[in-house]
């Protein structure tokens, strides 16, 4: 009794010429080729290999820390994270989370606690249990109904404005008594 395949054509036999085409209804399936470094030129080449998906951290709903966030993968925060995190991916502040510290990212977004600023980030998105206190710096801001803020928003500016003429600040500042 074998184990494996036994169909009687050989290495040899898998790169010789059919004799005669037959309808593609009457061919039987060929097996896949088993060994790929004799691959006739006419077949396409693969494609190179793709970059690897970002990693995703999370920092558990029972977890309480303090330090700093740094790196290339996504961040998301369930427990309580006290420091700065500046990463190249997503950072996500889920429900019942909190955050203090400054934000960096590419995409930011807020269900839970954050109090701290968020600086460069491409995206920032405040869903309806979220509570943030600091100034936010964004590409684009989506504010869902029943989120706070408390701070100043300087949002949709990109870099053609740097070397420009600065805009005023919409920030409130107290009132000074006499």
């Amino acid at each position: 009794m074998a184990i494996f395949n036994q169909s009687g054509s050989s290495k040899k036999d898998a790169f010789a010429a059919p004799a005669a085409e037959t309808p593609s209804f009457a061919r039987e399936p060929s097996p896949p080729a088993a060994n790929t470094d004799f691959a006739p030129a006419t077949l396409p080449r693969a494609a190179p290999p793709a970059e690897p998906a970002p990693k995703e951290s999370l920092i558990a709903a029972d977890l309480t820390i303090e330090g700093k966030i740094e790196g290339s993968g996504h961040i998301r925060i369930a427990g309580k994270f006290k420091g700065d995190v500046n990463v190249q991916g997503d950072l996500s502040v889920e429900r019942g989370a909190k955050l203090n510290g400054g934000v960096r990212a590419k995409k930011v977004t807020v269900a839970g606690e954050l109090e701290g600023n968020i600086e460069s980030a491409a995206r920032v998105e405040l869903l309806d249990t979220s509570v943030l206190i600091g100034d936010i710096k964004a590409g684009t801001l989506t504010v869902n109904a029943g989120a706070k803020i408390r701070g100043q928003v300087d949002c949709g500016w990109d870099n053609e404005r740097k070397g420009g003429a600065r805009t005023e600040s919409m920030k409130a500042e107290p009132a000074s008594e006499p």
